[in-house]
């Protein structure tokens, strides 16, 4: 039987970066995942020689995740990219009044449209967000936003910033504080959200961190110290246990864990999902469409390759999404149909350049997202379970999407090293 300070069930963003702050602190760390490499869903594939991640990324300037990044002296490289554009409304593409230019060009408002337009933008970058009542953000739209058009591009915007499609369930503070965040503008990373993760584990290692990856938990018994029982028949005894699998497997995993913190995590979770398409062309056909947004569909088109490289011999990799809220949906081929449908209005001919694709009908974003029902925020203890501790993008305390990975990651690490450091107190006492 092996022992462990901790053991970390997962090895994606969370559980890599927890795993270096407390390998870091001294703490003997063990990272179990059970597929064939680390990263979760942060991966990147390589297809024909084009880098494709597991749906669309982009990291959020300011966040908790560049900052935790720097902490950690984690270097990554990208560009912020350019979001002029389109958007697309009746099936037809009109330009993106994101800019003063663009808004006079743009067919898409009437002049009174874009004064309030205009008037709500500013609004947004500087608001207290504190300031904003619990409300949804359909209430907030309908209270600050007069004309029915202006308030369908700044829901537009609002789910392209939390990948939420569901305005009567979203908090309206936390959605405008992140739509303030994302107007900072958003890093592409070069050669994928791989790099990052290559880069936490190389971390990692360093600080002595053991990484066994094509191992599977299949259950945990918690304890004075916890045993976790791997499918290849591994006992592992560990003083404490991080789980970054979310909600409903962390239940799964732990015995007699009804009636405790992991129960009340699993049932107010909501998960997001969305439909994904890549594709990686050997040039554009039309070379000045790189950005569009849908005003009356859930969708979001943009070039990845114009801030960052994605591909090994000049490809030019295009992500697109479709937004499907918290409910997944199992119609792949409608969705796929969609995009598509979008290409041939952005790129068309785009199928004599295409040199590889990847379609993901139904991917989760984040295991859960902030609702103006919450009742908790949840982690990173559980706190009928002395020396079981929960992160991930479900666990976020406020935070969205990554920066809710990262900053529930910290959070879990420091909670341990606190509790490790009370528990040796008392020993000595």
């Amino acid at each position: 039987m092996n022992t462990f300070d901790v053991a970390i069930v997962g090895g994606g963003i969370a559980g890599l970066t927890s795993a270096i702050y407390l390998a870091q602190a001294g703490k003997s760390v063990l990272v179990l995942e059970k597929a064939s490499k680390v990263g979760g869903r942060a991966q990147t594939n390589s297809k024909n020689g084009a880098l494709f991640n597991l749906g669309g990324h982009a990291l959020y300037r300011g966040g908790a995740a560049e900052e935790i990044l720097n902490e950690l002296k984690v270097n990554i490289s990208g560009a912020v990219p350019d979001t002029k554009g389109y958007a697309i409304w009746n099936g037809e593409l009109f330009h993106l009044p994101g800019s003063l230019g663009a808004m006079v060009r743009s067919k898409l408002l009437t002049w009174s449209c874009k004064t309030e337009l205009v008037r709500v933008m500013l609004k947004l970058q500087t608001i207290d967000t504190s300031s904003i009542p619990h409300m949804s953000l359909r209430e907030w739209a309908e209270k600050e936003i007069k004309n029915p058009m202006v308030r369908n591009v700044i829901y537009a915007l609002c789910r392209t910033s939390t990948y939420c499609i569901d305005y009567d369930q979203q908090l309206a503070s936390a959605v405008i504080r992140q739509v303030k965040s994302g107007l900072k503008g958003v890093l592409y990373i070069n050669n994928g959200w791989q790099s990052i993760i290559e880069n936490l584990r190389s971390k990692a290692l360093a600080a002595g961190v053991l990484i066994r990856t094509n191992k599977m938990v299949s259950s945990i018994e918690c304890g004075i110290q916890h045993q976790l029982f791997c499918t290849d028949g591994e006992t592992i005894e560990v003083s404490n246990v991080l789980l970054t699998t979310g909600p409903e497997q962390s239940m799964k995993l732990i015995k007699k864990s009804e009636g405790t913190l992991l129960q009340k995590w699993n049932q107010q979770a909501r998960p997001v999902y969305v439909a994904c398409l890549d594709i990686a062309l050997k040039k554009l056909p039309r070379s000045s469409h790189h950005f569009a947004i849908g005003i009356d569909q859930h969708i979001l088109f943009s070039n990845h390759s114009r801030a960052c490289s994605l591909g090994q011999n000049g490809e030019i990799v295009i992500q697109m999404i479709k937004y499907l809220g918290t409910k997944k949906e199992e119609s792949a081929n409608v969705h796929k149909q969609e995009l598509e449908s979008i290409l041939d209005l952005m790129q068309p001919g785009w199928r004599k350049e295409l040199v590889s694709q990847q379609f993901l009908p139904s991917m989760i974003v984040v295991q859960d997202t902030i609702s103006v029902h919450d009742k908790q925020y949840f982690g990173p203890s559980v706190p009928q379970i002395p020396g079981l501790y929960i992160a991930g993008d479900g666990a976020g305390h406020g935070e969205m999407l990554v920066d809710a990975a990262f900053a529930s990651a910290k959070r879990a690490a420091k909670a341990i090293m606190q509790n490790e450091g009370l528990n040796r107190l008392r020993r000595e006492a």
